[in-house]
């Protein structure tokens, strides 16, 4: 058998394996397209499809701005319009759901920091195992808006992945119900946020009653901390400024002694390398500004923690 006829018999042996590899390509071109391009999204219009806007903003604005870090106690918690009149930078309010975790939550400061921004970290806890707390709710949040996938971080993928099927069964339900994408009118939706990634849900009264344990002093350990340190070194390294401020806190019967407060702070002022420029206690608000949770205020209780936190940037910029 001469060389030809060698290679055409190997080619014919091949072309099996051949055929079957390009169905499988084929098949995985078609599961792609239908669960990214098809059934994805399904939250478009959820809480926290607002980061959507959030980015837009943020990549929008080419002057030096404010952005705005943390979870829900900055969504239902600030007037950006108003810090943005009074200290005349653009404000961006990032704020997303507590759920995904602090460490996704710090994450976005890294892609949307130019010089001359000031970064403000608004926790609640200081105290993390630097993962993601919820990966399904990280689908939620990025989907198949591609331009988010980069906020998930590279020691975060496989985590990501592994709650990718649970998601999926969750929007294909969704998409065969054809319930997703939907309007719904409540407060936890993109619709009541405006341009500044505020929450404008009208909040007029207190809808929640408080007890004892509720309300706790906010804990710190290394991990947290030295991944803010290292966002500090990042920010300044683009030409940009981190500084931490208070969240609200809930001022009732139940609320832990001043003393506790003043301790948490002299200890996070001790370990973090940025400006702590809220006196915690200063946050304390009496319990008739707060909405539903110890951490969102009213529409009166937004109006008090903003005129705060201009008062400290106003301190800090005079410094």
């Amino acid at each position: 058998m001469n060389k030809h006829n060698l290679s055409t018999s190997s080619f014919k042996n091949k072309k099996p394996l051949l055929c079957f590899l390009a169905k499988g390509v084929l098949l995985l071109v078609v599961l792609f397209l239908f669960c990214f391009e098809i059934v994805m999204p399904q939250y478009l219009y959820g809480f926290n499809a607002s980061i959507i806007d959030k980015v837009q903003r943020a990549e929008s604005i080419k002057e030096p701005k404010i952005l705005l870090i943390g979870n829900s106690n900055l969504v239902f918690g600030i007037d950006s319009e108003m810090i943005e009149e009074e200290i005349g930078m653009p404000v961006v309010n990032m704020g997303v759901h507590a759920g995904l975790g602090n460490a996704f939550l710090d994450n976005m400061s890294r892609y949307f920091v130019n010089e001359g921004d000031i970064v403000i970290f608004c926790h609640t806890e200081y105290e993390d195992d630097d993962k993601i707390l919820n990966e399904e709710l990280a689908w939620i949040t990025i989907e198949n808006h591609y331009e988010l996938w980069k906020l998930i971080r590279g020691k975060d993928i496989w985590g990501t992945i592994k709650a990718y099927p649970t998601y999926l069964k969750d929007c294909i339900g969704l998409w065969i119900a054809g319930e997703g994408n939907r309007r719904t009118g409540e407060a936890y939706t993109r619709e009541f946020f405006d341009e500044y990634g505020d929450n404008i849900f009208p909040r007029k009264e207190q809808q929640i009653e408080f007890r004892e344990g509720q309300i706790k002093v906010p804990a710190i350990n290394s991990i947290c901390i030295d991944r803010m340190n290292s966002l500090n070194k990042l920010i300044q390294e683009k030409g940009g400024t981190m500084l931490v401020a208070a969240y609200p806190i809930v001022g009732c019967e139940f609320t832990p002694p001043v003393q506790e407060y003043e301790m948490f702070q002299e200890e996070l002022e001790k370990q973090l390398h940025c400006p702590v420029i809220s006196d915690f206690t200063d946050y304390i608000i009496d319990e008739e500004y707060f909405f539903d949770s110890a951490y969102h205020l009213n529409e009166q209780g937004v109006k008090i923690r903003t005129e705060k936190l201009i008062n400290d940037l106003r301190i800090w910029l005079a410094e």
